[in-house]
């Protein structure tokens, strides 16, 4: 049985060709975060298929199939760029999910109360961030491409995956990103910066959207950027009632990514069916009441 090594200098190497192969930025940061932790778990031993599906083993005790998968698929991409494919492990079969869990379902009403917590808390910045990526449905990624040149001109041109799209702006968004960017002397280029005028980090607008939720009283499970987009999906599915054209919207390349962003919660379902009005409420009273008047034929006979 060949053992193979995996060290940093390896990890970096990959992460390398990995950016010259034009992956997202997001699936670097991943992946390289995924190799880090089963290098890690090595202990400096040696990679054979039997140490990777020990892996698998232990991440399935504390992660979710679909984030256990996202880890394999780091360490088979490592895998194949080195042509180590006997140690390619398979993926978790997950089942179609139906439903969309009410405990992590934003609400418009909650993320209106978030985005006046930020503000009341003189986070003027978070404020309009959430604002600019629920209004539009663009990934936290894609902040970077929100401009004064795009608030400008009403429409944003993203490139994002190795695909470029065109995302418009609502007036109302792009007079208040105006605004903004007036205040903070930003005459050109991105908008969300750091105080250095340097790109947000996603890690720190997470934090920063956790402490925001906090104050205003909403789950801490619900405030994470990638929810925006999927409150922005939802709403504009409930309204327009066209998945292809919500798929072109959000970036996607396959319709099937899009209806998992339009799933329902489950509260929402079990509404859904209590108006459909399907249930006789009267039938065991009436089935009561019919016996009991043959019960006195009977006895009167």
């Amino acid at each position: 049985m060949q053992v193979h090594r995996i060290d940093e200098s390896l990890i970096r190497e990959y992460v390398m060709w990995m950016k010259q192969s034009e992956k997202s930025e997001g699936t670097v940061r991943k992946y390289q975060y995924y190799l880090t932790q089963f290098c890690h778990f090595l202990e400096d031993a040696g990679v054979c298929k039997e140490r990777v599906i020990q892996w698998k083993d232990w991440l399935k005790k504390g992660m979710s199939p679909a984030t256990v998968n996202g880890a394999l698929a780091a360490v088979n991409g490592l895998f194949r760029y080195k042509g180590w494919n006997e140690c390619v492990v398979k993926f978790l079969k997950v089942g179609r999910q139906v439903f969309r869990p009410d405990e992590k379902e934003l609400t418009v009403e909650e993320y209106r109360r978030m985005v006046l917590a930020a503000k009341e808390a003189g986070n003027e910045r978070l404020s309009l961030l959430i604002q600019t990526v629920c209004a539009t449905g663009i990934r936290i990624s894609e902040l970077s491409y929100i401009t004064v040149e795009a608030a400008e001109q009403k429409a944003a041109r993203v490139d994002c995956k190795g695909k470029i799209r065109t995302v418009l702006l609502p007036k109302g968004l792009c007079r208040m990103l105006r605004e903004y960017a007036e205040r903070k002397r930003i005459e050109k280029g991105m908008i969300f910066v750091t105080r250095t005028g340097r790109k947000l980090d996603r890690s720190n607008i997470w934090r920063e959207m956790k402490k925001a939720a906090k104050l205003a009283q909403i789950s801490l499970e619900k405030a994470f950027p990638h929810n925006l987009r999927h409150l922005f999906a939802r709403s504009f599915y409930r309204q327009e009632k066209d998945l292809l054209r919500l798929a072109d919207i959000l970036g996607h390349s396959n319709v099937n990514t899009t209806r998992i962003y339009t799933m329902e919660s489950g509260g929402d379902h079990i509404r859904r069916l209590e108006k459909m009005e399907l249930l006789v409420e009267e039938y065991n009273s009436m089935y009561e009441n019919n016996s009991n008047d043959y019960n006195r034929m009977l006895l009167s006979l």
